[in-house]
């Protein structure tokens, strides 16, 4: 077999981690794969994680080390990575040398994309940024531009806007404005890391996120939104035409409002913060804003672009995600599982090809991903207006 062919899957998938955001996309894989293996920190825990998901008999519990892992897999297994994202490159490795395909809801990191050119010849699909935000905001983001494109014409010179927001909060709002739905050091490294967008027309920068905050309205619900990670390099990969001059295209995270008088004391820690410091804050807002069984949390996105032609035709429409938990399952790990898990079945299937594949790299591929994800029950719903 030559070595751009994708490798043929095997129909087993490994599923390693069973955090926050491992939900009923890990049973639909159940239904959906030959065989399914749950990895966690011990046999134990991993068996006690699929007995509260309802699924022992179902998927074989495993202790995970690498090199356990490593022993079972298999040309065309399927290793989906709940870890930490510095784990990935360890486990993406594994991959590429058992011929194993990946798959994690991440951003791709610069560890992981060096190892994309060797995925590639070995036929490894690497997907990647397939979960809620990355992942379900790209789906919606490129069902938009071709709707937009498809009525205003993509050589149709327009000024566009785009804004695409996305926050885990507590379904019954809470002094702190907030609810920890991952690891709280991740939330606060996330705010240390400058954002980059487009404002006015510009490439503006924020070194501190939260100081860009502001009002943004939804459905009538005020919220509070800021710029995160680097916006720019998805007006190209969201296929925005170049012959529409973007004025607004922003990638962000939305709050409650209020949420940015409740956090000013972590703010004032966080500002000139190091490692140290940064895990001593974590440990102290775990403590005080612990998460707990009747905790409920809510899930908000909403992606809207905004389109302006030099003829004074206008298009704009929205898609908007509002969802919270419940009992069985929290509204972050129903949105992050199920999406991967519908990008788990197409490497299954066979209908992605060798080398990185975001959640969504075309139109054709977003619809057809919406419309699975809303067969499943996944509500969300696009508005359309002149």
């Amino acid at each position: 077999m030559p070595d751009s062919a994708l490798v043929p899957p095997s129909g087993t998938v490994h599923w390693i981690g069973a955090g926050l955001s491992t939900g009923s996309g890990l049973a639909a894989l159940c239904g959906a794969a030959d065989r399914v293996r749950l990895w966690h920190r011990t046999e134990e825990r991993a068996g006690r994680s699929l007995a509260a998901l309802g699924l022992t008999g179902r998927a074989r519990p495993r202790a995970y080390t690498p090199g356990a892992l490593a022993a079972e897999l298999a040309p065309g297994d399927v290793v989906v990575s709940m870890l930490p994202v510095p784990e990935h490159p360890a486990l993406l490795a594994a991959c590429v040398a058992g011929r194993a395909h990946f798959a994690c809801s991440s951003y791709v990191s610069d560890a992981v994309l060096d190892q994309v050119p060797a995925a590639t010849a070995a036929g490894v699909v690497v997907l990647t940024e397939a979960g809620l935000d990355p992942g379900i905001d790209h789906l919606f983001a490129h069902s938009l531009i071709a709707r937009a494109r498809a009525e205003i014409g993509a050589d149709t010179a327009a000024e566009a806007s785009l804004t695409s927001y996305c926050g885990g909060v507590p379904a019954v709002p809470n002094d702190f404005r907030y609810r920890f739905s991952w690891a709280p050091a991740g939330v606060l490294n996330a705010l240390r890391s400058p954002a980059r967008y487009i404002e006015s027309g510009a490439e503006t920068t924020s070194p501190r996120p939260w100081e860009a905050t502001r009002p943004h309205v939804v459905d009538g619900e005020d919220f509070e939104v800021y710029p995160n990670r680097d916006s720019v390099p998805f007006v190209g990969q969201y296929g925005l035409p170049p012959a529409w001059k973007p004025q607004t295209f922003v990638r962000g995270t939305l709050r409650l409002d209020g949420w940015l008088e409740a956090w000013q004391p972590v703010f004032a820690r966080l500002a000139d913060a190091d490692a140290g410091a940064i895990a001593e804050l974590a440990h102290d807002l775990a403590a005080r804003y612990p998460t707990t069984d009747a905790d409920r949390d809510r899930v908000v996105l909403a992606v809207t672009l905004d389109v302006r032609a030099g003829s004074g035709r206008t298009w704009s429409s929205r898609y908007l995600l509002d969802l919270v938990g419940d009992a069985e399952e929290s509204a972050m790990a129903r949105c992050v599982s199920r999406t991967l898990s519908a990008g788990v079945r197409a490497i299954l299937r066979g209908t992605l090809p060798p080398g990185l594949n975001r959640a969504a790299e075309t139109p054709g591929r977003a619809e057809e991903w919406l419309t699975e994800l809303a067969g499943e029950g996944l509500d969300f719903r696009l508005t359309t207006g002149a």
